[in-house]
């Protein structure tokens, strides 16, 4: 991964979008991260991350999203509708084994599909990836039969570039990049 490794670390990024605030992640969003983790959907076309509790959501946060934020100053990122103040979602960008290129992923709530709500959290952390973090790409990944993502995934700019198999998993995924 080495277009990330002299990347400008930036503290407290807290963004804007029409309606949307995007903040990084903490440990005190363990519960949209337990509902999100558990949706059908998610399990279906991300994984199970075997997120059985809040406490087992907490300890993932813990352990695998703050360490990134902590080390590169960008990862995942709490979606919060501005009217009404509430937690629909994430998006981030993520060092992920298996990719040269740091990924783009992201999940709503079901209630919240459909909405546009996801292109514009992800059009803006793909922005600030490529201008405040200096990633000269950006790359996502997706199952074959997750329409709705691929969809969002090309709306974004990225191209189809080629299937690939992460470390320690059977599915082929499609990959992505940006130009």
């Amino acid at each position: 991964m080495s277009q990330k490794n002299n990347l400008p670390k930036k503290e407290n990024n807290f963004y804007e979008t029409e309606r949307l605030l995007i903040r990084p992640v903490s440990v005190d969003d363990a519960d949209i991260i337990f509902q999100l983790y558990n949706m059908p959907n998610f399990i279906k076309f991300i994984g199970n991350k075997n997120i059985n509790s809040l406490s087992d959501a907490e300890n993932y946060i813990k352990s695998k999203f703050l360490p990134q934020i902590e080390k590169r100053g960008f990862g995942n990122y709490i979606l919060v509708l501005k009217e009404g103040n509430q937690k629909i979602g994430s998006v981030g960008i993520f060092e992920r084994e298996g990719l040269d290129v740091a990924d783009i992923g992201f999940s709503v709530l079901e209630k919240f599909e459909g909405k546009g709500l996801m292109f514009e959290a992800a059009q803006k952390v793909k922005s600030v990836g490529m201008e405040d973090f200096g990633l000269n790409k950006i790359s996502a990944i997706t199952s074959k039969d997750n329409f709705s993502s691929q969809k969002l995934i090309e709306r974004l700019g990225l191209k189809f570039q080629k299937y690939v198999t992460l470390p320690n998993e059977d599915e082929e995924l499609i990959y992505y990049e940006t130009e």
